[in-house]
This record gives C-alpha cells, structure tokens and sequence, in this order.
C-alpha cells in the first residue's frame, strides 16, 4: 500500500522527509513519488520474467497511461525495460525521455492515420492492431515508409476477469481487440498475410486491470497458445511471441496484498510450459504489461485539511466530513468506479478516539468523494495533512481541471532529497489556451 521507504511515525515520512516539509515547500495537494521504489518494483517484474522464462524473455513494458512524465520516460529507458503507450501524446513523451523506438509497444483501439504514421516513421518496436481497419493503415504507413512493421494482433479470449466492469477488457462484448470465439481473431490474421509491409509476430492479450486471481491469466494464455497451434498446422510456421498483458492487483487498503512478481511468473511459466508442450510448439518469447503494479505502490497524494463538518443522518448517527484541498480532479478512481483508498493522518500522531468519516474534496459535486467511509481521529483540524497511499496509477494521470482548479505537481524524493519532477499548474496555465 505504502512505498517501502515511507515510515509513519510521529509524522509521516519518506526517505527521511517529512510530509510537513514537504507541505512547506511544494505545497498541497501534491503528488509524493518514491523514484527507489519504481526503479526496485520496475527490476522486480523484470528479473522475474527473466528467471521464469530465460532464453524465451521478452519485454516487461511499463504502461504509460497509468502514470508518465518526461522524468519517469527516463527511469525507464535507465532500467531497460520497455513502455506501451496508446495515443501521440504518450508517445511523444516516451521518445523525449529518450526511450529507444524500438523498446516501444503502441496499443490502442481507435489510433489515428496520424499517431500509426508517427509510430512507423520513428520506429516503433511493436504496434498492436486492434480492428481491421487498422490492417489496412499499418501497412500503407509501412509500405510508405518503407519498412516492414512487426505486429500483434489483440485478441479478446472470452474471460469474465474478477475485477470491475469498467476495467475487465477480456470478455466478449467489450470495445478491445479480436473475439477468438466468434472467428474474428482468425479473419484478422488472414487479412495481416495479405501485406507484405506487415510482420505477424504473434498475439497480445489483456484481461483487465486490479486482478488478483493467477487462473484468469493461465486461460487466457491457454487459449492464445490453442491458436498459436492452430496457426501452426495452418500456414506451418510457429509465431515467436505472446504478450499475456498484466493488469496485476495491488493494495489499497490495509490488509489488502499486491501480487508478488516471482510467484506470479513462476505460475505462469508453469501454464505456458505445459500448454506449448501439449501442443507441441515451441515457447515463445514472452512478454508482460505489470501496468498500476510497477507505479502504483509508488505515490501517495498530500492533502491539506480545509474544513470539517458534522453532519447528523436520518437513523441519528453522526458522520464527520473532512474536506480535503484536491478531490476527483486529482483521483478520479472514486467517482468513475467506486475505488477504494485509504488515508492517515500525516503531519502528526493522535491518540483521539476515531470517528466515522467522509473525506471528501472540494469540487461543486456531491459524488466529489475521496473515501466514502473511513475511521478517522476525531480531534483533526482545518490545517492537519492527509495523506494516501497508492495514488500513482490513474491519479495524475486521469486528473483534470474540473472548476478550473490547477493539476498537482509531481514531488520526486529519493535518497533525502526531493525535486519536482511535473510542475504545478498555474492560473496561467487555465488560461494559456484562450483566444
């Protein structure tokens, strides 16, 4: 839930920093990212691809929609690993942080003619195709540019993942990739040997995000490999890659569990090791997208307390309500689809007895809502921080300007010392794209 350099003692730290100076020098609400502990969960996911899978490895890509900036572009390319990104933009930042074209997936259900033209002019490593239509673009973009593109080809194994609708993305009516079930996935691959611009390489599949349970990716892995044998006795020729996606849970709340890499490869290669072998394939390389688990753990988001307000319900119960200076325009988790956090006092200890409380933001919404019910010390005041953990996947990321209220910055801390890594807006910044 925490990073593992943050200490909660009479104040909250990390790296020896307190959340009071922090608050003092870079002001609230802001983003608190441990660069230790994204380069040690970055290293983690690849060493334990690399043990499970040896000489067939692949690449662990960081997914850049949770969270990314031009700093953490170049963590990445430093650690070696690879990064998929989704629009232009993430790419754009991707190639400034000085990512090698090459280490670069490019996924995306609906990318424009512009975003594949960029990709293949500067040499993009992988581009999954999403549609048929984009068949058709790839490879004119390809024989434009002259080259000839490597892709995977997105398929939707038909697996009900356990986790929320609005980020389960493996099943059957759903806007991603190509339904293996309803013969689709095999019209896509058809349509790829069409062009000689394209490289089929293999398949990609991604079942969803916050999943804990290992069977729903051992299916899907099954069944990419059932159609990798399928491929095999058709046109006689195995394809060399798979990327099983990622979308591994992490914790929130206390008592909750991340899921731990070493074991969670170890399963895996169990899977796909048996599954080749029934088929008689050979294993292919493998490749993973660990998404929020790299990042997620990593950041805790610093508030400043504004006001707080008892409020009497109908059964006579009390609920505390304790205004924050940020809110759904800096976590917007909550609102979209009811995702839980946890939150503790940061600026000093208290031994008041604890209330039920709402801690909510400072938006002109009623779903404005950070924690929907948590027990919090019943002596906090306007001016105590809060802080909470795991706010580093889709918090900055997701955040807007909602009421017009400037994004947070990002605070970098790493051996002692803190930096700001992604400014914080300005009324300026609101302002700079009027005419």
């Amino acid at each position: 839930m925490w990073s593992s350099h943050v200490k909660t003692g009479a104040e909250l730290t990390i790296s020896s920093i307190p959340a009071t100076a922090l608050a003092k020098e870079f002001g609230t609400p802001a983003f608190i990212m441990d660069e230790a502990d994204f380069r040690e969960r970055a290293s983690a996911w690849n060493t334990a691809l690399a043990n499970a899978f040896g000489s067939n490895t692949g690449t662990v890509y960081y997914a850049a929609k949770a969270f990314i900036c031009v700093e953490v572009a170049r963590w990445i390319k430093d650690l070696g690993i690879g990064i998929d990104v989704c629009t232009g933009g993430e790419l754009a930042v991707a190639l400034k942080g000085g990512i090698d074209p090459a280490k670069i997936e490019v996924h995306g259900n609906n990318k424009s003619v512009a975003e594949i033209e960029k990709a293949v002019s500067v040499g993009v490593g992988t581009i999954v195709i999403d549609s048929l239509y984009e068949i058709e673009r790839v490879a004119a973009a390809a024989t434009k540019h002259g080259v000839v593109q490597k892709v995977l080809l997105r398929l939707t194994p038909g697996i009900e993942a356990h986790t929320h609708e609005s980020i389960a993305t493996a099943h059957e009516d759903v806007k991603f990739g190509f339904s293996i079930a309803s013969g689709a996935a095999w019209s896509a691959i058809a349509q790829v040997r069409t062009h000689a611009s394209l490289e089929l390489r293999g398949f990609h599949a991604h079942i969803g995000s916050q999943i804990f349970e290992n069977d729903s990716f051992e299916i899907s892995a099954q069944r990419l490999i059932e159609l990798l044998a399928k491929y095999r006795d058709e046109y006689s020729v195995e394809l060399p890659e798979l990327d099983l996606g990622g979308g591994y849970g992490i914790a929130y709340l206390p008592g909750e569990n991340s899921l731990d890499p070493a074991s969670t490869m170890k399963d895996l290669a169990t899977v796909v090791t048996a599954q080749c072998a029934a088929h008689k394939l050979a294993i292919p390389r493998i490749s993973i997208e660990p998404g929020r688990a790299i990042v997620g753990p990593t950041m805790f988001t610093l508030y400043e307390v504004g006001t707080v307000k008892d409020v009497t319900l109908e059964n006579g119960a009390i609920r505390r309500y304790v205004s924050v200076d940020g809110g759904m325009s800096d976590n917007l988790r909550p609102a979209l689809y009811d995702a839980q956090y946890f939150a503790a006092l940061a600026n000093r200890t208290s031994s008041a007895p604890k209330v039920s409380s709402r801690i909510v933001g400072k938006h002109c919404e009623t779903g404005d809502i950070v924690i929907r019910e948590i027990e919090l010390e019943n002596d906090i005041v306007p001016g105590d921080l809060l802080a909470t953990p795991a706010t580093g996947a889709y918090g900055r990321s997701m955040a807007t300007n909602y009421n017009h209220v400037p994004r947070p910055p990002v605070i970098a801390v790493k051996d002692g010392k803190a930096r700001v890594i992604l400014r914080r807006e300005t009324e300026a910044d609101l302002l700079g794209l009027d005419i």
